[in-house]
Protein backbone atom coordinates (compact mmCIF):
# COMPACT_ATOMS: atom_id res chain seq x y z
CA UNK A 1 0.00 0.00 0.00
CA UNK A 2 1.89 3.23 -0.94
CA UNK A 3 1.73 5.92 1.82
CA UNK A 4 2.07 9.65 1.33
CA UNK A 5 2.08 12.51 3.51
CA UNK A 6 -1.05 15.74 2.90
CA UNK A 7 1.17 18.83 3.44
CA UNK A 8 -1.28 21.66 4.14
CA UNK A 9 -1.07 25.12 5.67
CA UNK A 10 -1.48 25.27 9.37
CA UNK A 11 -2.28 28.83 9.56
CA UNK A 12 -5.35 28.24 6.86
CA UNK A 13 -7.48 27.11 9.29
CA UNK A 14 -11.57 27.03 7.90
CA UNK A 15 -13.74 24.49 6.63
CA UNK A 16 -13.34 25.57 2.61
CA UNK A 17 -10.00 24.25 3.19
CA UNK A 18 -10.59 21.53 5.44
CA UNK A 19 -12.95 20.28 2.65
CA UNK A 20 -10.56 19.87 0.18
CA UNK A 21 -7.82 18.05 2.43
CA UNK A 22 -11.08 15.40 3.39
CA UNK A 23 -11.48 14.67 -1.06
CA UNK A 24 -7.95 14.24 -1.38
CA UNK A 25 -7.88 11.82 1.71
CA UNK A 26 -10.87 10.06 0.89
CA UNK A 27 -9.93 10.08 -2.56
CA UNK A 28 -6.70 8.37 -1.66
CA UNK A 29 -8.00 5.78 0.45
CA UNK A 30 -10.59 4.41 -2.98
CA UNK A 31 -6.64 4.09 -4.72
CA UNK A 32 -5.81 1.57 -1.79
CA UNK A 33 -3.36 4.51 -0.56
CA UNK A 34 -3.25 5.89 3.28
CA UNK A 35 -2.78 9.72 3.27
CA UNK A 36 -1.66 11.42 6.36
CA UNK A 37 -2.33 15.07 6.61
CA UNK A 38 0.67 17.46 8.16
CA UNK A 39 0.69 21.15 8.44
CA UNK A 40 3.67 23.28 7.50
CA UNK A 41 4.60 24.51 10.55
CA UNK A 42 4.76 20.64 11.99
CA UNK A 43 7.20 19.75 9.50
CA UNK A 44 9.23 22.26 10.55
CA UNK A 45 10.21 21.22 13.54
CA UNK A 46 11.47 17.48 12.29
CA UNK A 47 13.26 19.14 9.14
CA UNK A 48 17.07 18.80 9.67
CA UNK A 49 18.37 22.53 10.04
CA UNK A 50 22.23 21.45 9.55
CA UNK A 51 23.68 20.05 6.65
CA UNK A 52 23.24 16.76 5.59
CA UNK A 53 20.42 14.22 5.20
CA UNK A 54 17.79 12.67 7.82
CA UNK A 55 18.06 8.48 8.31
CA UNK A 56 14.53 8.94 7.82
CA UNK A 57 12.77 5.30 9.29
CA UNK A 58 9.05 5.93 7.86
CA UNK A 59 9.36 7.93 4.41
CA UNK A 60 5.82 7.99 2.62
CA UNK A 61 6.08 7.39 -1.28
CA UNK A 62 5.12 10.71 -2.08
CA UNK A 63 4.43 13.84 -0.70
CA UNK A 64 1.39 15.84 -1.96
CA UNK A 65 1.91 19.11 -1.70
CA UNK A 66 -1.28 21.29 -1.26
CA UNK A 67 0.56 24.70 -0.05
CA UNK A 68 2.76 27.58 -1.52
CA UNK A 69 5.39 27.37 1.40
CA UNK A 70 8.03 26.50 -1.70
CA UNK A 71 11.19 26.52 1.04
CA UNK A 72 9.29 23.34 2.71
CA UNK A 73 8.91 21.74 -0.83
CA UNK A 74 12.39 22.64 -1.53
CA UNK A 75 13.33 21.67 1.74
CA UNK A 76 11.30 18.20 1.06
CA UNK A 77 12.91 17.63 -2.22
CA UNK A 78 16.42 18.03 -0.62
CA UNK A 79 15.67 15.67 2.07
CA UNK A 80 14.81 12.85 -1.23
CA UNK A 81 11.10 13.27 -1.17
CA UNK A 82 9.10 12.64 -3.75
CA UNK A 83 6.90 15.55 -4.30
CA UNK A 84 4.00 16.28 -6.11
CA UNK A 85 3.63 19.30 -7.90
CA UNK A 86 7.43 19.78 -7.72
CA UNK A 87 8.89 22.80 -5.82
CA UNK A 88 9.87 24.40 -8.72
CA UNK A 89 6.31 24.37 -10.18
CA UNK A 90 4.64 25.75 -7.10
CA UNK A 91 7.30 28.48 -7.10
CA UNK A 92 6.78 28.83 -10.63
CA UNK A 93 2.82 29.20 -10.38
CA UNK A 94 2.82 31.28 -7.57
CA UNK A 95 4.63 34.21 -9.21
CA UNK A 96 2.41 35.60 -12.14
CA UNK A 97 6.11 37.05 -13.18
CA UNK A 98 7.53 34.10 -13.22
CA UNK A 99 4.86 32.28 -15.30
CA UNK A 100 5.20 34.93 -17.71
CA UNK A 101 8.53 34.62 -18.13
CA UNK A 102 8.86 30.17 -18.27
CA UNK A 103 5.99 30.67 -20.71
CA UNK A 104 7.23 33.42 -22.90
CA UNK A 105 9.58 31.73 -25.78
CA UNK A 106 7.07 29.35 -26.35
CA UNK A 107 4.04 28.98 -28.30
CA UNK A 108 2.24 29.72 -25.95
CA UNK A 109 -0.17 32.96 -26.44
CA UNK A 110 -0.71 35.07 -23.24
CA UNK A 111 -2.15 38.83 -22.77
CA UNK A 112 0.95 41.56 -23.41
CA UNK A 113 2.58 41.72 -19.86
CA UNK A 114 5.67 43.68 -18.46
CA UNK A 115 7.20 43.29 -15.16
CA UNK A 116 7.15 46.46 -12.90
CA UNK A 117 11.37 46.57 -11.82
CA UNK A 118 12.08 46.02 -8.50
CA UNK A 119 12.74 49.04 -6.20
CA UNK A 120 14.41 48.64 -2.71
CA UNK A 121 12.32 51.81 -1.82
CA UNK A 122 8.81 51.20 -0.32
CA UNK A 123 7.50 53.43 -3.06
CA UNK A 124 8.48 54.37 -6.56
CA UNK A 125 10.61 57.16 -6.82
CA UNK A 126 9.21 58.32 -10.06
CA UNK A 127 6.79 56.46 -12.59
CA UNK A 128 9.10 56.72 -15.64
CA UNK A 129 8.63 53.20 -16.05
CA UNK A 130 5.15 53.52 -16.19
CA UNK A 131 4.75 56.15 -18.85
CA UNK A 132 6.94 53.43 -21.02
CA UNK A 133 4.63 50.95 -20.27
CA UNK A 134 1.59 53.38 -21.18
CA UNK A 135 3.04 53.74 -23.93
CA UNK A 136 2.39 50.01 -24.87
CA UNK A 137 -0.64 49.21 -23.16
CA UNK A 138 -2.47 52.17 -23.01
CA UNK A 139 -5.29 52.28 -20.81
CA UNK A 140 -7.66 50.77 -19.67
CA UNK A 141 -5.09 48.25 -18.53
CA UNK A 142 -4.61 45.47 -15.77
CA UNK A 143 -2.06 45.52 -12.76
CA UNK A 144 -1.51 42.33 -10.78
CA UNK A 145 0.37 41.92 -7.66
CA UNK A 146 2.52 38.80 -8.51
CA UNK A 147 1.45 36.74 -5.82
CA UNK A 148 -2.02 36.26 -5.55
CA UNK A 149 -5.58 34.02 -5.17
CA UNK A 150 -8.81 34.35 -5.91
CA UNK A 151 -8.91 37.30 -7.91
CA UNK A 152 -7.46 39.18 -5.36
CA UNK A 153 -4.58 41.53 -5.82
CA UNK A 154 -5.82 41.78 -9.49
CA UNK A 155 -6.88 45.45 -10.50
CA UNK A 156 -8.96 47.19 -13.50
CA UNK A 157 -6.84 50.65 -13.93
CA UNK A 158 -8.38 53.37 -16.33
CA UNK A 159 -6.01 56.01 -16.45
CA UNK A 160 -2.33 56.61 -15.30
CA UNK A 161 -3.81 58.84 -12.30
CA UNK A 162 -5.36 55.90 -11.42
CA UNK A 163 -2.24 53.52 -11.67
CA UNK A 164 0.68 55.45 -9.82
CA UNK A 165 -2.42 55.96 -7.09
CA UNK A 166 -2.34 51.74 -7.05
CA UNK A 167 1.15 51.20 -7.04
CA UNK A 168 1.92 53.39 -4.34
CA UNK A 169 -0.60 50.79 -2.58
CA UNK A 170 1.24 47.82 -3.61
CA UNK A 171 4.02 49.41 -1.90
CA UNK A 172 7.56 47.13 -2.21
CA UNK A 173 4.87 44.13 -3.29
CA UNK A 174 6.21 43.04 -6.59
CA UNK A 175 3.66 43.30 -9.99
CA UNK A 176 2.80 43.17 -13.31
CA UNK A 177 1.35 45.21 -15.49
CA UNK A 178 -0.70 43.46 -18.30
CA UNK A 179 -3.08 43.93 -21.47
CA UNK A 180 -6.73 43.92 -20.66
CA UNK A 181 -8.93 41.34 -22.87
CA UNK A 182 -12.28 43.49 -23.31
CA UNK A 183 -13.21 40.58 -25.31
CA UNK A 184 -13.06 38.10 -22.36
CA UNK A 185 -14.83 40.98 -19.46
CA UNK A 186 -15.90 38.84 -16.71
CA UNK A 187 -15.63 35.58 -18.83
CA UNK A 188 -13.08 32.78 -18.68
CA UNK A 189 -12.43 29.33 -18.46
CA UNK A 190 -11.00 27.32 -15.30
CA UNK A 191 -9.69 23.61 -17.17
CA UNK A 192 -8.24 20.74 -14.66
CA UNK A 193 -5.57 18.88 -16.11
CA UNK A 194 -4.10 15.58 -14.56
CA UNK A 195 -0.92 13.93 -15.80
CA UNK A 196 -1.42 15.63 -18.97
CA UNK A 197 -4.96 15.41 -19.32
CA UNK A 198 -8.00 17.51 -19.18
CA UNK A 199 -9.87 15.59 -16.24
CA UNK A 200 -12.99 19.08 -16.46
CA UNK A 201 -13.69 22.06 -16.90
CA UNK A 202 -16.03 25.41 -16.77
CA UNK A 203 -16.70 28.44 -17.87
CA UNK A 204 -17.02 31.65 -15.43
CA UNK A 205 -19.43 34.34 -15.94
CA UNK A 206 -19.42 38.17 -13.84
CA UNK A 207 -21.85 40.99 -14.95
CA UNK A 208 -20.60 43.17 -12.11
CA UNK A 209 -17.03 42.40 -12.37
CA UNK A 210 -13.99 42.43 -15.25
CA UNK A 211 -13.05 38.92 -12.82
CA UNK A 212 -14.68 36.10 -13.63
CA UNK A 213 -14.03 34.25 -10.02
CA UNK A 214 -16.97 32.56 -8.56
CA UNK A 215 -15.01 34.35 -4.93
CA UNK A 216 -16.23 37.76 -6.72
CA UNK A 217 -19.75 36.76 -7.32
CA UNK A 218 -19.56 35.13 -10.26
CA UNK A 219 -21.49 32.07 -11.69
CA UNK A 220 -20.44 29.06 -13.37
CA UNK A 221 -21.82 26.16 -16.08
CA UNK A 222 -20.30 23.09 -17.23
CA UNK A 223 -17.77 23.52 -20.41
CA UNK A 224 -16.42 21.49 -23.60
CA UNK A 225 -13.44 23.27 -24.43
CA UNK A 226 -12.13 23.28 -27.33
CA UNK A 227 -9.14 20.84 -28.97
CA UNK A 228 -7.33 24.18 -29.09
CA UNK A 229 -8.17 25.22 -25.43
CA UNK A 230 -7.35 21.48 -24.15
CA UNK A 231 -4.32 21.70 -26.01
CA UNK A 232 -2.93 24.86 -24.53
CA UNK A 233 -4.28 24.14 -20.81
CA UNK A 234 -1.98 20.66 -21.24
CA UNK A 235 1.06 22.66 -22.73
CA UNK A 236 1.33 25.14 -20.35
CA UNK A 237 1.40 21.98 -17.53
CA UNK A 238 3.97 20.79 -19.98
CA UNK A 239 6.07 23.30 -19.54
CA UNK A 240 5.89 23.98 -16.34
CA UNK A 241 6.41 20.39 -14.83
CA UNK A 242 2.93 20.09 -13.37
CA UNK A 243 1.62 16.98 -12.73
CA UNK A 244 -1.84 18.28 -12.11
CA UNK A 245 -3.22 22.16 -11.81
CA UNK A 246 -5.96 24.34 -13.18
CA UNK A 247 -5.51 26.64 -15.91
CA UNK A 248 -7.69 29.60 -16.65
CA UNK A 249 -7.98 31.16 -19.90
CA UNK A 250 -8.63 33.86 -21.51
CA UNK A 251 -11.15 34.65 -24.81
CA UNK A 252 -9.01 36.82 -27.63
CA UNK A 253 -10.86 38.78 -30.19
CA UNK A 254 -10.44 36.55 -32.08
CA UNK A 255 -11.94 33.59 -29.90
CA UNK A 256 -8.14 32.23 -30.01
CA UNK A 257 -7.73 31.19 -26.17
CA UNK A 258 -5.42 33.16 -23.89
CA UNK A 259 -3.12 32.48 -20.78
CA UNK A 260 -4.94 34.15 -17.53
CA UNK A 261 -2.81 32.47 -14.87
CA UNK A 262 -2.44 28.63 -13.57
CA UNK A 263 -2.92 27.24 -10.19
CA UNK A 264 -0.88 24.89 -8.55
CA UNK A 265 -3.34 23.29 -6.22
CA UNK A 266 -6.44 24.94 -7.45
CA UNK A 267 -9.52 24.20 -5.42
CA UNK A 268 -12.02 22.15 -6.92
CA UNK A 269 -15.15 22.16 -4.98
CA UNK A 270 -16.39 24.65 -7.35
CA UNK A 271 -15.82 22.50 -9.86
CA UNK A 272 -17.53 19.59 -8.84
CA UNK A 273 -20.70 21.37 -8.09
CA UNK A 274 -20.69 22.59 -11.75
CA UNK A 275 -19.61 19.40 -13.45
CA UNK A 276 -19.65 16.64 -10.57
CA UNK A 277 -16.30 15.44 -11.48
CA UNK A 278 -14.30 14.98 -8.38
CA UNK A 279 -10.57 16.51 -9.35
CA UNK A 280 -9.21 14.47 -6.15
CA UNK A 281 -10.25 11.46 -7.31
CA UNK A 282 -8.29 12.40 -10.79
CA UNK A 283 -5.51 13.00 -9.06
CA UNK A 284 -5.07 9.98 -6.49
CA UNK A 285 -6.04 7.96 -9.46
CA UNK A 286 -3.15 9.28 -11.11
CA UNK A 287 -0.40 9.45 -8.32
CA UNK A 288 -1.48 5.57 -7.68
CA UNK A 289 -0.48 4.74 -10.99
CA UNK A 290 2.39 6.72 -11.35
CA UNK A 291 5.65 4.74 -10.95
CA UNK A 292 7.34 6.60 -8.05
Amino acid sequence: MKQGWLIVNGFLQSEKFEEIYRWLIDAAAKQGMALQKLTNDQLTSILPISSGKTDWRVKPDFVLFWDKDVRLAQMLEAEGFCVLNSAAAIETCDDKALTYIRLKNTEIQMPKTFIAPMTFFKEYPDHAFLMQVENSLGYPMVIKESKGSFGEQVYLIQNHEEAVKKIQEIGHHEFIMQEYIETSKGRDIRINVVGNQVVTAMERTNENDFRANITNGGSMKSYMPTEEESALAVKVCQYLGLDFAGVDILFGKDHEPLLCEVNSNAHFKNIYDCTGVNVADAIMHYIASKSL
